[in-house]
């Protein structure tokens, strides 16, 4: 029965090998429990399928594969009753699954203090050529701007030099939809960006047109493929957990959450941010949250012992 389906979603809804290899899996997944329980295709009640979904849980599947998985079982059924060979179908009162918002992963304070603090090392090594210097320079300069300020990289990389001054404190940003707003620009990062100037101009070019630009190019500015590579590159020299799952874009992450977390009200982060609507800042409410969550379990005397903290 199960190699009709295959047989009917290759031929007919034209499924790639790769999908239909997938599904193989799943079915043989199934099937194999099935038999473990002394059952076939056609005994399955609805209480079968909820046990089998409870038994891959128990085995750790991610919420994605446990999705697909019983997808797989619930069209399987449904083909069965479609072609007459079987008069019910099991799956059809499942509740339906719930899924989860992924929440981003957010470095924390101690986590950020690491990677600036490594960009800047490399920044101020002396050992290096001008042409390393000036890049660990606007590295560095890169990071403290995404981080104070909450820009997208794809803001920051584009920021024009007309839009920069060395003695404020705000900046104005050009985000999507052409909308531009205040961003805050703390010392450090002014700071960074001067260190950077002057780094890049010792090297012999410097841009009147971008903020951040290619060292050997002053007219191209930098790209977001390069500011991914320092990402990845300073979290590894950092020893950040995860360094291949860092990006740019963990740094506005960061500026959201720690405001959150020291006391900033969400609709001002939100237009700091640039979102247009508050649901989308709403995210990392539910990031602070699992980060005190996680906290007491980690910490609380009761941590370990199962027990459920109570009101």
């Amino acid at each position: 029965m199960a190699e009709l389906w295959l047989t009917a979603l290759l031929s007919e809804q034209a499924s790639s090998l790769g999908t239909i290899d997938t599904y193989t899996d799943d079915i043989e997944t199934y099937l194999t429990w099935l038999a473990k329980q002394g059952l076939t295709l056609f005994d399955v009640r609805r209480e079968d399928v909820t046990a089998y979904l409870g038994s891959l849980i128990e085995r750790g599947f991610a919420e994605a594969t446990l999705a697909k998985k019983r997808s797989v079982v619930r069209n399987l059924h449904r083909f069965m009753v479609a072609e007459g060979h079987s008069t019910s179908d099991p799956t059809t009162l499942l509740e339906p699954m719930k899924r989860r918002r992924a929440l981003p992963l957010v470095l924390s304070m101690k986590e950020v203090d690491q990677l600036l603090d490594t960009a800047h090392a490399r920044a101020a090594d002396t050992s290096t050529t001008p042409f390393q210097h000036a890049s660990f320079a606007r590295r560095a300069a890169l990071f403290e701007t995404l981080y104070a300020s909450g820009m997208r990289v794809s803001e920051a990389v584009n920021l024009p030099w007309k839009a920069f001054r060395s003695d404020a404190r705000m900046l104005y940003v050009r985000g999507k939809g052409d909308k531009e707003r205040l961003v805050p620009m703390h010392a450090r990062a002014v700071e960074a960006i001067m260190r950077w100037r002057k780094a890049v101009a010792a090297y012999g070019v410097a841009s009147e047109k971008w903020v951040f630009h290619a060292v050997r190019d002053a007219s191209k500015p930098l790209t977001r493929i390069s500011a991914l590579e320092d990402v990845k590159q300073a979290a590894l020299d950092a020893g950040l957990r995860r360094p291949a799952l860092l990006s740019p874009h963990k740094l506005r992450h960061a500026f959201a959450t720690h405001l959150l977390a020291n006391g900033a009200d969400l609709r001002v982060i939100q237009e700091m941010l640039g979102h247009a609507d508050l649901g989308s800042t709403e995210i990392y409410t539910h990031v602070d949250i699992s980060r005190r969550q996680r906290m007491v379990l980690d910490l609380h005397p009761l941590g370990d012992s199962g027990e459920e903290l109570r009101d």
